[in-house]
């Protein structure tokens, strides 16, 4: 991938990855005051924003750190599959998108049930309380894989391997074919 190339994308994958856990932990915090809050109207809207901020901001922006990361790996020297490290982000991406999906019909549900109702008491608490505890499991596996990114841990899959070996066999059968040329001074 050309370099100007190459960095438009890693631009677009490290912000819409950025802008997917920050809009996660603004979830996170929404789903807190639903769970905890006294003002029916502050539930109800923490509730409601929480529908808005999922469909139009979280779930686009997952879709969008997917298929930049795919790009990312596949344009640039890390690989889809050399690397553990991008294939353990890989998974951890992708599981969490299904995952969100899953979850938004739970967020459906409480928010549509909080614009006809008043949900203080224990009226879906369950439902609630998982909601705190699928935003907060979401920040940590965003996080995780921020750190993936950031730290790199050492780790060359078997593909990897012959992939390595494969260009170190090119470059000694080029210096080989370089050595028996006649030196130029």
């Amino acid at each position: 991938m050309p370099s100007g190339l190459r960095k438009v994308a890693l631009t677009a994958h490290i912000a819409s990855s950025v802008g997917w856990l920050g809009s996660v932990a603004a979830f996170l915090a929404l789903a807190v005051v639903g769970l905890t809050g006294e003002d029916a109207q502050r539930v109800r809207g923490a509730y409601l924003a929480m529908q808005v901020t999922g469909w139009y901001v979280i779930v686009p922006l997952a879709f969008a750190s997917l298929l930049t990361g795919l790009v990312q790996s596949l344009g640039t020297t890390w690989g889809l599959l050399r690397h553990y490290w991008v294939l353990v982000k890989l998974g951890l991406t992708a599981v969490a998108t299904v995952l969100l999906l899953v979850h938004m019909r739970v967020v459906d549900h409480v928010a549509e049930t909080a614009a006809q109702m008043d949900l203080s008491g224990s009226q879906l608490d369950g439902m609630r309380t998982q909601l705190v505890f699928d935003a907060a499991a979401g920040v940590a596996v965003l996080l995780t894989a921020t750190a993936l990114s950031v730290y790199k841990p050492r780790g060359i899959t078997r593909y990897g391997w012959r992939v390595q070996r494969a260009q170190r066999n090119q470059r000694a059968d080029g210096e080989t074919a370089d050595t028996t040329a006649p030196a130029r001074v």
